[in-house]
């Protein structure tokens, strides 16, 4: 195998399959970035696969200058760090079986690779397509529900953002047990209904693509297996997830229906206060207290041997009986800083009970209460 490449281009997709790759493994070939150079008529054709066992991707590079076809699999570490530390416009890449070249007008890299047909690979999709996306709507509602999964949790499925699709509606939602984030689009193609959950490392993943708003993402369930592809299946990127097939929790019933108290806030305000308020809470006192009275909103916090804050904003639009209702408070700003909305709606029932935070009819947020001393 023999090429030239724009090194930016090579850079870019080098760091969205290592993205992909095994942080650990027995298997060394795991470790590894699969390139396939090969000529199609005029196109010229680099792909670069990578996969950690559950997860499998192939990304497009472009313009890249084929002098020779054929296949390499070599560290990704590796070769990631030396396209990244040259500062040339170009790469230049060649493969004497298992020993590669890299090299630009001023360094000279070789690098130990393995046999190429000891790359598990990656399934890519077939024609059929269960429902289509554009990159922009895809991007809005992964945005707005990964951060409320789980970390570490083997309870339910609450690693993976759940992905319904209900004839031209889709629906994502999210929960860590303590927080549940549902966010709506639109989608087109196909009849059926369709139910699975995606783990946070594939939706990872998944954003790295997803830079071109206006690109079609399709999407495919198979099995055990969804598929992404987007842009052009030949020329774009496919990326290959297991579903995580344990039971979602029941979230229809956590989103409250009867809340009597509502209050309208500027985000960015509202966000402001939330940070200051905080500044005086610690792993024993880590909440803040939200006063709504008229039309004006008193956050306070107090910590032992630390002190206490009392930040206020006026003129909020509040509607309901006054209510003094606390939030931790990374809760709340974890999702200010997704919901790209100049206002946001909080509704509550009552100090004990959750309270939700809503943008339109498209993103629903539910947040449980902390008790403060």
């Amino acid at each position: 195998m023999k090429l030239v490449c724009d090194r930016l281009s090579l850079s870019d997709a080098l760091t969205m399959a290592s993205g992909v790759v095994a942080a650990r493994t027995p298997r060394p070939v795991l470790l590894c970035l699969k390139l396939v150079a090969k000529k199609s008529g005029s196109d010229n054709l680099l792909q670069i696969s990578a996969t950690d066992g559950e997860i499998g991707l192939v990304i497009s590079v472009p313009n890249v200058d084929i002098k020779e076809e054929g296949e390499a699999l070599i560290p990704a570490d590796k070769l990631n760090q030396i396209v990244r530390a040259c500062d040339d416009s170009t790469v230049a890449i060649s493969v004497d079986r298992t020993l590669a070249t890299i090299s630009t007008e001023s360094s000279t890299f070789k690098v130990f690779g393995y046999e190429p047909r000891e790359f598990p690979g990656v399934r890519r999709a077939g024609d059929r397509t269960d429902f289509e996306v554009d990159a922009g709507t895809l991007r809005r509602l992964v945005n707005r529900t990964i951060f409320a999964t789980a970390r570490e949790d083997t309870r339910y499925a609450f690693n993976g953002v759940l992905v319904e699709r209900k004839k031209t509606q889709l629906q994502l939602v999210a929960t860590d047990a303590r927080r549940l984030a549902l966010a709506r689009g639109t989608c087109k193609g196909g009849d059926n209904d369709l139910s699975f959950i995606v783990p946070t490392k594939a939706l990872n993943a998944l954003m790295r693509l997803l830079t071109d708003p206006d690109a079609a993402v399709r999407v495919s369930r198979d099995g055990t297996q969804v598929t992404f592809v987007v842009g052009d299946a030949s020329s774009g990127a496919t990326l290959v997830a297991n579903v995580d097939e344990r039971s979602f929790p029941p979230f229809n019933d956590a989103i409250p229906k009867d809340h009597d108290r509502r209050a309208t806030c500027d985000a960015g305000e509202l966000g402001g206060a939330i940070r200051r308020a905080s500044l005086l809470t610690n792993e024993e006192s880590k909440g803040v207290r939200m006063s709504f009275m008229g039309k004006q909103l008193t956050l306070t916090s107090r910590a032992p041997e630390m002190g206490e804050s009392e930040v206020r904003i006026d003129g909020i639009a509040y509607q309901g009986e006054p209510i003094d209702i606390a939030f931790n408070p990374t809760y709340i700003l974890d999702v200010l800083k997704v919901i790209d909305s100049e206002q946001v709606v909080i509704e509550m029932k009552g100090p004990n009970l959750p309270g939700a935070i809503k943008v339109g009819a498209d993103f629903t947020y539910v947040v449980m209460p902390v008790s403060l001393r």
